[in-house]
């Protein structure tokens, strides 16, 4: 497969409503896009970074620069028989995994669509559907958290996550349960506390959450095995696993029971499947995170939660909740029980709608063999 050209392009997309987390409030999303042709035929990634580095050390204003100066110049004009060589061609630069997983994952698509086959089987997936959670960010009152709960789990959505914070936690957590005891419920920090906080953290092992993600620094895996040990609830990792080898030690060192892959934060589809071996391989469920991604980001996800240790509901959930308007076609959509069906068209199994792209781009850059 010869990798003939690339397009890369900033699109600007604006959210159906404000989206905070415990560092940040966004309501718009600076998205890389990139367009690779491959033996002619057309593949998709997306960078699925952050306009800040906020959640990683990456950005959308960093991942360009290393894409159009170091990467694209890496594999543009070269010949691989499969779309893991892609990785290791640009294992010379060191981190900016978000850049490096838009470029394998659109090589990857393209693959499969030479292939005539969708990306999911192609990637060893054996879910023709796959269930469905949704992440809710911090609002401005409770009341308006509990209304969008309320929403979601009408809209057929099996697990509900919400953002913590320090002054955004155990009160909130104690509404959601007294008005909606049963259902699978989970909160995400991003990393806003520290091991000062046990006694505080301690109290969320009465609200049977499914599980608390990243309670503590994004680069640790160390203390949150001292921190699992105290808890009840079971303690989901996310930013500080970046490969297969930090969940092995995450994983013997007993500092989680369920990881988080985020396909971006990993560097693409070949590491994303080594991991999923290594966490299958002992025994730890795995499910995968969302980014704010657009709907090509979203394709790879639902690529990606098709295989077999992708057991508990992801972030992937539909166009509509994000998008006024989405760039694929046809849009992603939730079933009412909370599933979303694996395509069954060749490659990404959605079409990029490149006239919505193009009026969403605000620059575009263009590398030829």
């Amino acid at each position: 497969m010869k990798i003939e050209s690339a397009t890369l392009r900033e699109i600007q997309m604006p959210l159906v409503t404000f989206f905070e987390t415990s560092f940040a409030r966004m309501h718009q999303r600076r998205i890389l896009l990139l367009q690779l042709q491959v033996d002619g035929v057309e593949g998709w990634g997306e960078v699925t970074c952050g306009e800040a580095p906020f959640y990683s050390s990456e950005s959308t204003d960093t991942a360009a620069l290393v894409l159009r100066d170091f990467l694209l110049p890496m594999v543009i004009g070269k010949s691989c028989a499969h779309p893991r060589d892609v990785a290791h061609w640009m294992r010379p630069v060191r981190g900016h995994a978000m850049a490096k997983a838009a470029v394998e994952n659109a090589v990857w698509a393209a693959h499969a669509a030479q292939l005539g086959q969708p990306l999911w089987q192609v990637l060893g997936g054996t879910r023709r559907e796959i269930a469905c959670g949704v992440s809710l960010g911090i609002k401005d009152a409770v009341e308006d958290l509990l209304e969008a709960i309320e929403r979601e789990l009408a809209a057929g959505y099996q697990r509900i996550k919400v953002k913590i914070k320090p002054g955004w936690d155990v009160a909130v957590l104690e509404r959601i349960r007294q008005r909606f005891p049963e259902i699978a419920l989970m909160g995400d920090a991003n990393s806003a506390y520290t091991l000062a906080d046990l006694g505080h953290l301690r109290q969320f092992d009465r609200f049977e959450l499914m599980m608390l993600e990243q309670p503590l620094w994004h680069d640790d895996i160390f203390f949150h095995a001292r921190l699992q040990r105290e808890l009840r609830t079971a303690i989901c990792l996310d930013e500080s696993i970046h490969h297969a080898r930090d969940a092995e030690q995450a994983i013997a060192i007993g500092a989680c029971r369920i990881i988080n892959v985020k396909l971006g934060r990993v560097g693409g589809f070949s590491s994303a499947l080594e991991l999923h071996a290594a966490t299958q391989q002992a025994g730890v469920p795995v499910w995968c995170g969302g980014m704010l991604e657009s709907g090509v980001g979203r394709a790879h996800n639902i690529a990606l939660s098709t295989l077999p240790n992708f057991s508990l509901p992801g972030d992937v959930s539909a166009s509509r909740r994000y998008w006024h308007e989405d760039i694929i076609e046809p849009e992603v959509a939730v079933s009412p029980s909370g599933t979303i069906a694996a395509p069954a068209g060749a490659g990404l199994g959605f079409a990029v709608r490149l006239e919505r792209v193009e009026s969403l781009s605000k620059w575009k850059h263009q590398v030829h063999a």
